[in-house]
């Protein structure tokens, strides 16, 4: 007592009190927060079915003022929030603090942790875009803008993969990081719910217990929902196209190519009906087994490619492609095209509109739910291991991915033998059409069964880990307890979204709604990277003059006090 009586700094705080019903439906929750939430995504749902065309036109104006508005404050935001990851990590005296007491090990053993981090992170934008958006930036990138070089010729290729890497990298894993960091270090060492609002907590104090706290976890939830069913949507277009390519009827699709309402419908119901299975299951049991199963067919299909697909060429684009990325990670992070009155300027404003700063809200947007689901598994772990985990390893991942799927496509056009084939495909057709080319007709349909299989399990595991993570900031940073009757709406809720928006206006409504949610939650992202600074920073000053960090020290000092 008398040691931390004379400290310059006070111990932690180890408490916030978050008012939950005691007793019916919303037994264990917070109804300040579940209610108004659910409010919020049933008045989206309904807008978008009962007035499509005042949703569209609302939703595009909106989009435009956004995205115009705030570019320079996503692309500046998501490189402050990498920073701020390799800050902690790098710094021996902070990398060496554990997300949890002293000597606390680990719940999941590695190969599960990163699966779970891979499949409930990007597994399903990875399926997507490992084809398309390799092709896309080969086709048109800003050094295709610009004159340098020519699209769809071998020179494009390395700009291509320089703005796929930079999408795809630190960047994604970064916003996650951050977040899940932000929760799991004053939840796990200090005893704090594991919600949102928690992780401000070293910034705002006890006044989280009230009505900002509730309105944090609200915009948290909301964001939530809209970042999943834009990989929900994606996930959706691709799991019907890949029906289509195994000849399960004309129905699947309509005239223009697209998912057919029907379709999406019958997709709609059997994913998400498969995941609230999984959510009520919990993380333990499905969720792991069906990350596993995720991890095990991944390298399946990668075996693949490599066997015989492009396996050299994708490695070298591999070795290329990081050099570049790293040489150039901060001046490309940092870039804001100003625009002008050229058509130059302008093609290149809107092309850092319809990709980066797309995917900066996308990431951001994703956040709170990777965040939190990162921050449930991760306990144990030191602030070292869990950034360099949680960015490098699936960063490298995506990678490869890219690289030898992607490389494999562009190298079947650039010899000619696609014929545009995959080019002139739509991108959630491109890796379908891509192993149609390679591979004859009967070899080229299993393992498309196999890419749908795969496809699925993904779908599976990010809408049953979204179910739960809502779920657990719903109710206070609770993880265990009755939960299935939210579990069964929050499902249907995500259906609903996804369903409606698909149906109604397509992928882009999806995503032009998910950029609009996720502005409100940016702000947040940016009080976490302040508060985890703050936290770290005062538990280092905290051990220097013996002051406890944890929660259990600070029960001990009361105890002897």
């Amino acid at each position: 007592m008398d040691q931390t009586s004379d400290a310059p700094i006070a111990p932690p705080i180890v408490e916030l009190p978050i008012r939950t019903a005691e007793r019916g439906f919303y037994d264990g929750f917070s109804r300040a927060v579940t209610i108004p939430s659910k409010i919020i995504v049933s008045l989206l749902i309904m807008w978008a079915i009962f007035f499509p065309v005042s949703a569209s036109e609302t939703l595009t104006a909106a989009n435009s003022t956004i995205i115009a508005s705030f570019a320079g404050w996503y692309v500046y935001l998501v490189a402050a929030l990498i920073a701020v990851c390799f800050v902690v990590a790098i710094i021996p005296q902070s990398g060496r603090l554990r997300i949890g007491a002293a000597d606390e090990q680990p719940e999941f053993g590695r190969f599960s942790w990163f699966a779970m981090l891979f499949g409930a992170g990007i597994g399903i934008g990875m399926l997507t875009y490992s084809t398309g958006e390799p092709m896309a930036h080969f086709s048109n990138n800003p050094e295709i803008i610009r004159g340098a070089v020519v699209g769809e010729t071998a020179e494009a290729v390395r700009s291509a993969y320089l703005y796929t890497f930079l999408h795809w990298g630190f960047a994604a894993w970064g916003c996650y990081a951050l977040v899940g960091l932000a929760i799991a270090y004053v939840s796990y060492r200090r005893g704090l719910p594991l919600t949102i609002r928690s992780a401000l907590v070293p910034l705002f104090g006890r006044v989280l217990s009230g009505p900002a706290g509730h309105l944090v976890d609200i915009v948290a939830v909301v964001a939530t929902i809209l970042g999943v069913a834009v990989t929900m949507g994606l996930g959706v277009e691709q799991f019907v196209a890949g029906l289509a390519r195994l000849g399960l009827g004309d129905w699947l699709l309509d005239a223009d190519g697209s998912s057919s309402a029907s379709a999406v419908i019958v997709a709609l119901l059997v994913l998400v009906g498969a995941s609230t299975i999984s959510a009520l299951s919990g993380v333990g049991r499905g969720i792991k087994w069906l990350s596993n199963l995720n991890m095990a067919l991944s390298f399946m299909l990668l075996a693949l490619f490599v066997i015989v697909g492009s396996g050299l060429f994708g490695l070298e684009l591999l070795g290329v492609g990081i050099y570049d990325y790293l040489r150039t990670l901060i001046p490309a992070s940092l870039t804001l095209y100003p625009g002008g009155e050229t058509e130059v300027g302008q093609a290149l404003v809107q092309w850092q509109l319809d990709w980066s700063v797309f995917y900066w809200a996308w990431w951001i947007a994703f956040a709170p739910f990777v965040g939190m689901f990162i921050a449930r598994i991760s306990r144990g772990r030191t602030v070292r291991e869990y950034v360099f985990g949680v960015v490098l390893v699936p960063s490298l991942m995506c990678f490869v991915w890219m690289t030898l799927v992607g490389g494999t496509a562009i190298d079947l056009e650039l010899s000619g033998e696609a014929g545009g084939r995959i080019l002139e495909t739509g991108m959630s057709d491109q890796l379908y059409a891509t192993l149609a080319v390679l591979l004859g007709p009967a070899v080229a349909a299993i393992v498309s069964g196999l890419v749908v299989i795969l496809l699925m399990t993904y779908l599976v595991t990010s809408a049953d880990s979204a179910i739960l993570i809502v779920n657990t900031i719903n109710g206070a940073g609770e993880t265990e307890g009755e939960r299935r009757h939210h579990i069964i709406f929050w499902g249907a809720a995500l259906a609903f979204v996804v369903g409606s928006m698909l149906i109604l206006g397509g992928i882009d409504a999806i995503r032009i709604t998910m950029i609009i949610g996720a502005l409100p939650f940016s702000f947040v992202v940016a009080l976490m990277a302040i508060a985890i600074l703050k936290a770290i920073l005062f538990d280092l000053i905290r051990k220097r003059h013996g002051v406890p960090t944890t929660s259990e020290g600070c029960a001990a000092l009361s105890s002897d006090e």
